[in-house]
């Protein structure tokens, strides 16, 4: 199997298959339902809302954040973690365009 060659492909196609890769497991949706459901930071542990462990939280924050979703402060030993709401709103509308594109083919394949 050949590796996937990104450079091939536009900027826009690469994003939103950098925010579906992000979005494709369903603890980040809960994550994320989480914090937009809160309507504040969390600066609590995440493992008792979720139902998974620690660590396996940690990586998926960090997928999160990496793609822009959320933002986190670190304060001492806590971290707290909300939705960055600028970046949100860029990920929503990028998406909003690419679900909005429509198809003239009329089931051309039927």
């Amino acid at each position: 199997m050949g590796l996937t060659k990104s450079e091939i492909f536009t900027k826009e196609q690469n994003e939103i298959a950098a925010i579906a890769k992000v979005l494709g497991h369903p603890a980040r949706i809960a994550i994320i339902q989480h914090l937009i459901k809160m309507k504040s930071c969390i600066c609590g542990d995440l493992v008792d809302v979720i139902g998974l462990a620690q660590p396996t939280i940690s990586q998926h924050l960090k997928e999160l954040k990496n793609i822009g979703i959320i933002k986190g402060n670190i304060e001492g030993t806590s971290v707290c973690y909300c939705i960055d709401e600028k970046n949100w709103n860029v990920i929503k509308n990028t998406l909003n365009e690419f679900f909005s594109l429509n198809s003239d083919n009329n089931n051309c394949c039927s």
